[in-house]
């Protein structure tokens, strides 16, 4: 029973890990819509992530945590480049650009970047001659082709139209001007894709900063750190003039947004993810982010009145299917790798 309920905790940490994220990611495409810099929130949410880590990290690591070293600073140094300041100014620039559903549609693509980009580093291994190695690609083909079909398939609608906003927001579509629609969305596709990459090469990066230092609240509590200082950097990079007045949070909306997704999107979903990357490996955490965007469809709704389409059920359907198989074959293999290491410890233990 106890270890039943060992293995299944890892799946259970992510489901609620992702159901935390699509709502981080609704609370900011509301905040971007009202005006707020991109930068000034990952700057904000880092920052109070980095403040409710550091005395839990401080109290609940002392003991057991080891003398950070000039390679382990450097490591976490780029991992936060990578998995925070860069992943969350792509991705916030491609939500600006379209809309929640649709950005975190691209979401669905990070397990597949992870499982190609660990093949080449040796994380990962695939055989077309087992199982597991057949079940690993073509899970990821059914993955990808679920998030074709929520990209490019929108299908009829299955809800009625039932909200005066919703009839504002598609009046408002309507009166812009094609190019412009087009433009934008294209943008925002090539950032979303941009971040959700850079998020892939985090998790590979954190795989390796687990083995060497493995204390989660230590770690992203850094990472916090250095991801609010490399944002004000980026700030000063990418804008020509900085407005004292961009820093400045008015509405409870924004307060409500930076704070959730600073405590809970960048301070304790990302300490569960280093937590799974630890015990289950770099594409096992990567492969529930599709989650996240069943999570965002279903709030937007529920919640927001948007309008539910064929192409969303079925690219859904089909990233939940393609999610399994990845799993399943990981899984398989696993237990391929350790029946081979019994029969060998046997085998051994049977020679004179």
């Amino acid at each position: 029973m106890v270890n039943c309920c060992g293995q299944w905790k890892p799946v259970v940490v992510m489901i609620v890990i992702n159901l935390a994220l699509a709502m981080v990611n609704v609370l900011l495409k509301l905040t971007l819509d009202k005006g707020v810099h991109n930068l000034v929130l990952v700057t904000y949410r880092q920052s109070i992530a980095c403040g409710l880590l550091t005395p839990i990290a401080f109290f609940w690591e002392i003991k057991n945590r080891p003398e950070l070293t000039a390679r382990i600073i450097c490591h976490l140094f780029f991992s936060a480049l990578l998995g925070i300041t860069f992943t969350q100014y792509f991705f916030l620039l491609g939500l600006q650009y379209t809309s929640a559903t649709y950005a975190s549609a691209f979401i669905n693509m990070v397990p597949v970047y992870t499982f190609l980009l660990a093949l080449p580093f040796g994380l990962e291994k695939v055989s077309i001659r087992s199982k597991g190695g057949i079940a690993k690609i073509l899970g990821s083909l059914i993955c990808i082709g679920g998030a074709l079909s929520l990209t490019l398939y929108k299908g009829m609608p299955l809800t009625n139209q039932h909200s005066h906003a919703t009839a504002q927001i598609e009046n408002h579509d309507y009166m812009m001007s094609t190019a412009k629609k087009r433009e934008r969305w294209v943008l925002g596709s090539v950032f979303a894709a941009a971040g959700c990459f850079m998020w892939a090469s985090w998790f590979l990066i954190q795989a390796k900063i687990g083995k060497s230092y493995p204390f989660q609240y230590s770690s992203t509590a850094i990472l916090s750190f250095f991801g609010a200082i490399q944002s004000v950097i980026l700030t000063l990079l990418t804008e020509r003039s900085i407005n004292m007045s961009m820093w400045v949070l008015k509405g409870k909306l924004e307060i409500l947004s930076v704070t959730y997704s600073g405590a809970v999107g960048s301070g304790l979903c990302y300490v569960g993810m280093s937590w799974c990357v630890k015990q289950k490996g770099p594409l096992f955490t990567s492969a529930f982010t599709p989650l996240i965007q069943i999570f965002v469809a279903m709030i937007d709704f529920s919640a927001l009145h948007e309008l539910i389409y064929l192409g969303s059920v079925v690219g859904s359907v089909l990233v939940i299917v393609g999610m399994y198989v990845l799993l399943w074959g990981k899984s398989n293999d696993a237990k391929e790798i350790g029946v081979k290491q019994t029969q060998a410890a046997e085998e051994g233990a049977d020679v004179p």
